[in-house]
């Protein structure tokens, strides 16, 4: 896997993927920043948050549920003292679909947290990272 990542004044940066897609960071007005995209940090905790939705996700189609929708909603503390790593990240799942069978929902994603999400394995590191979900039957 390659990324390049470009400076672009005053305080943003491109990054650019090995698969050819861009995203924009930019730094807070406080560091000189424009405030014009996501921090590089926050573009962690979205990386992380897109990994293991994706693993929700499939895991559920892969087991044949009627998955209609799925939100990873994140909060994350982050240590006071440089590096100020991630201490905690809590993920609340909300998993849209008419007759999700619960224990499909609970395994797919204690799977994504233990065992696929290389993302969150990675954080796991710093991070104390926690769960929950609510299942949403349309009706």
């Amino acid at each position: 896997m390659k990324a390049r990542v470009r400076w672009i004044e005053p305080m943003g940066f491109l990054g650019e993927s090995g698969s050819g897609h861009a995203v924009f960071m930019d730094g807070s007005p406080e560091l000189g920043g424009s405030d014009h995209g996501p921090r590089p940090m926050e573009m962690l905790l979205l990386g992380m948050g897109g990994c293991t939705a994706f693993d929700v996700v499939h895991i559920l189609k892969k087991a044949r549920q009627p998955i209609t929708d799925c939100d990873a909603l994140l909060e994350a503390e982050r240590a006071d003292n440089d590096p100020k790593v991630f201490t905690k990240i809590h993920i609340h799942f909300i998993v849209t679909g008419r007759g999700l069978a619960e224990k499909h929902v609970k395994r797919a994603i204690d799977l994504s947290a233990e065992k696929y999400c290389s993302a969150s394995i990675m954080l796991g590191k710093t991070a104390t990272i926690t769960h929950d979900y609510e299942i949403v039957d349309p009706g």
